[in-house]
């Protein structure tokens, strides 16, 4: 509030006694907490915390959902991919099986040929 330049005491103290005044009206003028538009406002407002937690909740179990689903896939994930090492282990053992009864079968028809032509 602008003050004038030459106000003296008592015209300040006049002052700021009615800027009190009207401060106190304002708050005596405001809805009281058993006003039924008060009652209202506060019933919406509970309202909307509920259907806010509800939401929430909501989330919550849909995200909790997903993680299990994502843990489930993880957990096929790795036991596909440990049944395809396996598998992929198995070949190779039998191809190493394979190939030693191909050079054993090679070395067998090398020596048949040298015996063959010693004769």
């Amino acid at each position: 509030m602008k003050q004038p330049k030459e106000s003296g005491f008592a015209e300040r103290r006049k002052t700021a006694d009615e800027a009190k005044k009207r401060l106190l009206q304002k708050f005596a003028a405001a809805p009281k907490v058993d006003d039924p538009e008060m009652i209202a406002k506060r019933a919406e407002r509970e309202a909307a915390a509920i259907a806010r937690a509800e939401r929430q909740a909501e989330r919550d179990r849909e995200k909790a959902a997903a993680r299990e689903a994502a843990k489930i896939a993880k957990a096929e994930a790795e036991a596909a991919a440990a049944a395809d090492a396996l598998a992929r282990a198995a070949a190779a053992e039998q191809q190493k099986e394979l190939s030693a009864e191909e050079r054993k079968a090679e070395r067998d028809r090398r020596y048949a040929a040298r015996k063959a032509r010693q004769r």
